[in-house]
C-alpha cells in the first residue's frame, strides 16, 4: 500500500498522476517500497487484512532477500524506492548523508544512506543540486550557513554548490558525503539504501515546514561528513548519466545506469517493446528485485513456468519481486503496439 504524504517543498505531480485527494495543498513523498512505512493488504475471500510490511521481512526473510543478501543484512530490506514530488512546489533541504564509518560510530549502524534520483519527469527549468563548485573555501561555507541559520542573510547557494540541469530520464547518482537536493519543478525516483532516515539538512531555504515551525538543521552533522574533493569536474564523470549498454534481445536492450561504486545497489534499465527475462537468481544464489516502471502506460509481470499468476503494473509504480521467484517477465499490457515501454531495476550487488 503507498503512503503519501505532503510536505513543505511537495508539489502536484502526484496528486494528478496518482489520482489523489485533489484538495490537498501538495503531495512531497510517496513511499512504495520502504516496509517501516509502508503495509501489506491481503485478500482473503471477500475480506481485506492490512498489516506492516516488515511483518513480511521478518517472517520469510530468507525467500524474500535470498540467502547472499540475508547473510549480510539480515532481517532488513536494504532498498528503497520513494518519490520526491516538487512539480509546482519548491527545493528539497540542501542535505548531505553520513559517510560509512561516521554512521557506524555516532549511530550504531552497518551501512549508510547512499542514494541516487532517477527523473520520472522534469519541467524545463528543473535543476539537481549536486556537489560543490571548484576552489570552494570550506570555512567561509560553513560561515555563511551557520549565518543562515542564526537568521542572517541566507546561505548563497550559488556561490558553492553546482547546480544541473535535469531532464526526463537522467539519473544522478549520490553515493554518501555528498551535499545534494532536488530543486523546483522535478519528479524524482529516489532509488537507495535504507539504514532508516539519515538526512543532515544544512539549509532549508527560509522557509518554515507544515506546522508553522522551522524544520530541524543538522550543522554539525552535515558539516562534519561533507566530502570537499566532490567538486564540479568529478561529479560530472562519476555521478551523471553514467549509462552503459549491456546487451539486447527481441524487443528490448538492457543499460546499467549506476550506482556509484561505493554504493552496494546496482541499477538497471530496460527499454522493450516486447517481453524481456529477468531472473533473481533463487533463493540461494541471487537477491531480491526492486522495479519501477519508468516509461509506458502499463505492463504484465509474468512467470515463465506459472510460479504465480500475471499480474499488472502501472506507470511510476513501484513492485518487488523476492529472490525465491527466480525467473520472471516483464512485457507491455498490449505487444507490439505504441511506444517504448522501460523499467528500472535495483538489486543488491553479489560478487561471485
Amino acid at each position: 500500500m503507498p503512503f503519501f504524504d505532503p510536505g513543505p517543498w511537495g508539489g502536484q505531480w502526484m496528486k494528478e498522476v496518482c489520482d489523489l485527494d485533489r484538495s490537498a495543498p501538495n503531495y512531497a513523498w510517496c513511499f512504495d517500497c520502504v516496509p517501516e512505512e509502508n503495509s501489506l493488504l491481503l485478500g482473503l475471500g471477500p475480506h481485506r487484512i492490512e498489516l506492516p510490511a516488515i511483518d513480511l521481512v521478518f517472517d520469510q526473510p530468507r525467500a524474500l532477500l535470498g540467502d547472499p543478501v540475508h547473510a549480510r543484512f539480515g532481517d532488513e530490506f536494504p532498498i528503497r524506492f520513494d518519490l520526491l514530488d516538487t512539480m509546482g512546489g519548491g527545493n528539497l533541504s540542501f542535505q548531505v548523508h553520513p559517510l560509512t564509518e561516521y554512521i557506524q560510530e555516532r549511530f550504531g549502524m552497518r551501512y549508510t544512506q547512499d542514494e541516487s534520483y532517477y527523473l520520472l519527469d522534469a519541467g524545463p527549468d528543473a535543476t539537481v543540486y549536486l556537489g560543490l563548485k571548484e576552489g570552494v573555501d570550506r570555512a567561509r561555507m560553513i560561515a555563511d550557513l551557520r549565518t543562515a541559520q542564526a537568521g542572517g542573510a541566507p546561505f548563497p547557494d550559488a556561490r558553492y554548490v553546482n547546480r544541473w540541469p535535469a531532464k526526463q530520464h537522467d539519473h544522478f547518482l549520490i553515493p554518501a558525503g555528498t551535499v545534494h537536493c532536488s530543486g523546483r519543478n522535478a519528479m524524482v525516483l529516489e532509488i537507495g539504501a535504507t539504514p532508516y532516515i539519515f538526512t543532515f539538512k544544512m539549509w532549508d531555504w527560509g522557509r518554515l515546514g507544515l506546522d508553522g515551525k522551522p524544520r530541524p538543521i543538522h550543522l554539525e552533522h552535515g558539516c562534519a561528513n561533507i566530502q570537499w574533493d566532490r567538486t564540479t569536474d568529478w561529479v560530472r564523470r562519476h555521478l551523471i548519466n553514467r549509462v552503459e549498454t549491456l546487451g539486447h534481445g527481441d524487443g528490448w536492450r538492457e543499460e546499467r545506469t549506476g550506482l556509484h561504486e561505493r554504493e552496494f545497489i546496482e541499477t538497471r534499465r530496460h527499454w522493450f517493446n516486447a517481453r524481456v527475462p529477468h531472473d533473481t537468481g533463487g533463493l540461494e544464489h541471487g537477491g531480491v528485485n526492486v522495479l519501477n516502471l519508468v516509461e509506458g502506460e502499463a505492463a504484465v509481470v509474468e512467470s515463465p513456468d506459472g510460479a504465480f499468476a500475471p499480474f499488472e503494473v502501472h506507470y511510476a509504480e513501484t513492485f518487488i519481486v523476492p529472490a525465491a521467484v527466480g525467473p520472471y517477465t516483464v512485457r507491455p499490457d498490449r505487444i507490439g503496439t505504441g511506444p517504448e515501454l522501460a523499467t528500472v531495476k535495483a538489486y543488491v550487488r553479489i560478487k561471485p
